[in-house]
């Protein structure tokens, strides 16, 4: 345990990046069309509920853990913080570049809401709010891994590259996007302006 002496000196060492808002656009939405399938369909207007969207893959209020929670037994309940995949048309754009692809469409990789405007997605904190202007928020858990699942999704539009599955979690880190869950239920708009209410910052790096 720190000493009280210790702790103030922390403290008044600490950088503190102040609070800020980010205005974005909304510049696509996608939602599953067959919960079967890993890949999204485009669509003007997504609505989200608390449990996430209706019928997509990957709503939900709970899920089952997997690859990314190897503390956990694969297959265990536990809390959904991974209803809403959203993404970046620069992101992807860098991606695609990286791959030596022409493009690369969200819809392939899973994705629900494309946001343009905001700098650096990937990298926006967790805990982050969206706010949508119809009323409709999510809150940022983290930037989303990527995974072999959605490489394979790029590959089956590819058929003549081969290695894409692997490519692709090499070279997406930090840029495949964030996900969320809904904080506030609402419908959401392509078009539509959002908000992104970033909380104050700091590095934990306790000695």
């Amino acid at each position: 345990m720190s000493s009280p002496d210790t702790l103030s000196q922390t403290l008044d060492a600490l950088k503190i990046v102040p609070a800020r808002k980010i205005s974005a656009t909304v510049t696509g939405l996608f939602q599953t069309a067959n919960p079967e399938q890993f890949q999204t369909v485009g669509t003007e207007t997504l609505l989200l509920k608390l449990e996430g969207i209706p019928g997509d893959r990957h709503g939900g209020y709970t899920r089952r853990s997997g690859g990314r929670e190897p503390w956990y037994p694969r297959g265990t309940e536990m809390c959904n913080e991974r209803q809403v995949s959203l993404l970046a048309p620069d992101e992807l754009a860098l991606v695609a570049r990286r791959m030596e692809l022409d493009r690369l469409e969200p819809e392939w990789i899973g994705g629900n809401i494309v946001l343009d405007g905001l700098p650096n997605l990937s990298l926006v904190p967790p805990r982050t709010r969206l706010v949508f202007e119809g009323g409709a928020v999510i809150r940022v858990d983290g930037d989303n891994a990527p995974c072999r699942a959605a490489g394979r999704s790029i590959a089956d539009q590819f058929p003549d590259r081969e290695g894409l599955d692997l490519l692709f979690p090499k070279v997406a880190r930090r840029l495949r996007g964030l996900v969320g869950y809904v904080e506030k239920p609402g419908s959401i708009e392509v078009g539509e302006a959002v908000t992104a209410m970033i909380g104050e910052q700091w590095i934990y790096a306790p000695s």
